[in-house]
């Protein structure tokens, strides 16, 4: 659906982006990560025509957007983290002007608009001024915007910013509806959202992509790479004495304990160099010391650990 090849980006002497790869299939949702200053807002306005590559060609479900931008721009709907809404507007005049703007033929209009209130559930403030809609149902039109015209590529730039619990979940689950029927390019610097919504993550830093995986195959990697295995425990017995008995064991490297879901248990998580499997000395430990081990299983990288990992530089350490 996207491909990007050789892809920079210059302003001045400063080369933001530098010669970057990817590919993003059809039907796929794609989480687009990268600090403060990486090049990512500048990867995104190249991908949606706002901003053109020093060098590089972008193509939109093969389209160049450098040789023919009015097409590539037809197959794509864009979010911004600042939804383009006209204060002024009924929810209804707004999305007839964007209707209008996008060239939607006027037989098919009253059709796919009503289908698309009904998708993003904004069908009772259809009739209302956008100025007075709360900041959730100001993100659904703005999502709706760029539903219209049925763009194949959807992208959207923090589109959970600003919104309290209950309208995260609810517009995570209209994500995972859109990526039904179209390819997402999800952008936010919440990064559960990123876990729970998307199918493969984009790691930029410096300019350069750094990962492009599922957050299960880089924790895997990324967890082989650093040579540490660790295991999370829950163990019968008190956190103090669990410790001392953990640290006592020489294959294992580092120990946290914790409090357990219920009074007496331990929460604790171990980790050991090599490739060792050090879980038969763990249960010999325990079992002397006479502190049942309830649970243990390995324990995989959070995709905060894995975006660390791969974004902080020694020097910044």
């Amino acid at each position: 659906m996207i491909r990007g090849e050789q892809l920079s980006r210059n302003f001045g002497r400063i080369k933001a982006v530098k010669e970057i790869n990817f590919h993003i299939q059809k039907g796929e949702i794609i989480g687009f990560l990268g600090p403060n200053g990486a090049g990512k807002t500048t990867t995104m306005n190249m991908i949606t025509g706002y901003l053109a590559p020093t060098e590089g060609n972008i193509f939109i479900d093969g389209i160049n957007i450098l040789e023919a931008p009015e097409d590539a721009r037809k197959q794509i709907g864009y979010l911004p983290e600042q939804p383009p809404l006209y204060l002024d507007l009924t929810v209804d005049e707004y999305l007839n002007f964007v209707s209008e703007f996008k060239k939607v033929p006027k037989n098919q209009r009253k059709s796919e608009l009503e289908s698309i209130r009904e998708l993003v559930k904004i069908g009772d403030v259809r009739g209302r001024l956008i100025k007075n809609l709360s900041k959730g149902y100001k993100q659904r039109v703005g999502l709706a915007q760029a539903l219209v015209g049925s763009p194949p590529l959807l992208i959207l730039d923090e589109p959970t910013v600003g919104l309290d619990p209950k309208q995260i979940i609810e517009i995570r689950e209209l994500i995972k509806d859109l990526g039904k029927e179209h390819t997402v390019v999800l952008s936010s610097h919440i990064l559960p959202e990123i876990s729970a919504t998307c199918h493969r993550i984009l790691i930029i830093n410096n300019g350069e992509i750094v990962a492009s995986d599922t957050p299960e195959n880089l924790s895997g990697r990324l967890s082989g790479a650093s040579g540490s295995a660790r295991q999370k425990l829950l163990i019968k017995g008190d956190s103090l004495k669990v410790k001392s008995v953990l640290e006592k064991i020489s294959s294992i490297e580092t120990v946290t304990t914790g409090s357990g879901p219920e009074d007496g248990l331990t929460e604790a998580v171990i980790s050991a160099s090599g490739i060792r499997d050090i879980r038969e000395d763990v249960f010999r430990a325990m079992a002397s010391a006479d502190y049942p081990i309830l649970q243990i299983g390995p324990m995989d990288l959070s995709l905060e650990e894995i975006f660390l990992n791969l974004t902080t530089s020694e020097e910044d350490v």
